[in-house]
């Protein structure tokens, strides 16, 4: 039996914007492709280990609510900056992509400590960026999703992709996220996954290899999938009209 662990982090803090859809999705495509899932909610790290864990995701929250999760991950940031640099996929939502890095810095220039586990920071400012987003990636192909962010990011490491319509990480460079190995991270709500499919492949995929486990690259029925991404791609087109 093909079995893969999913170490959800903080989800009685981190779930703002619906981000549970993205656990239901992995484990719905997981079940198409015959690959059991289990999950494991982590909402205290002290004495957590990564031994069982094949793919992790971390949601986004307030302010508030992510300074807390993120004192709760600092317990654990050198096994989990240790997991990511030997090929760990894992999914980081908003907040929980934020903290990845060394600060966030909030509107009235107060510096938050981030997990440092990778470089790059964060600034926030009053003014929010939100709306429908459309991404165009070498990786997935297009993107979509909602965005509603403070937070402007700044970094040097892969992307998902070119911003066609919104903002992405900040409003100037016209990137959204990041990519480096097997980690993903985005400002995308919505919730990302259930209309982003090559995404959630992706990230089973790579928690397959990982494990060794054969993942069988047949080809699913992505007509529901398909459809939730169309109405964002048609929505911005009819409103650049």
């Amino acid at each position: 039996m093909k079995e893969l662990t999913i170490y959800h982090f903080m989800p009685d803090k981190l779930n703002l914007y619906s981000d549970i859809g993205n656990i239901i999705a992995l484990k719905q495509r997981a079940k198409q492709r015959n690959i059991t899932i289990h999950v494991e909610d982590i909402n205290q790290t002290e004495g957590v280990t990564l031994e069982n864990c094949d793919l992790f995701f971390i949601g986004g929250g307030s302010d508030r609510e992510q300074a807390l999760a993120t004192q709760e991950l600092s317990k654990i940031k050198n096994t989990l900056k240790e997991a990511i640099e030997d090929g760990m996929p894992g999914l980081t939502i908003c907040g929980g992509y934020q903290f990845l890095g060394s600060k966030y810095i909030t509107p009235d220039g107060t510096e938050l400590e981030g997990l440092n586990i990778l470089d790059f920071y964060t600034q926030s400012k009053e003014e929010r960026l939100t709306g429908d987003i459309v991404i165009e990636s070498d990786t997935f192909g297009t993107i979509v999703g909602f965005e509603n962010h403070g937070g402007r990011t700044y970094h040097s490491f892969g992307t998902l992709g070119k911003v066609t319509h919104g903002f992405g990480n900040n409003d100037t460079d016209g990137k959204e996220g990041i990519h480096y190995k097997n980690l993903l991270g985005t400002y995308l709500h919505g919730p990302i996954l259930p209309k982003n499919h090559e995404l959630t492949d992706y990230l089973l995929e790579k928690a397959c290899e990982r494990k060794g486990i054969t993942f069988e690259p047949k080809q699913l029925d992505n007509t529901v999938e398909e459809a939730a991404k169309q109405v964002i791609v048609k929505r911005v087109k009819n409103n650049k009209k």
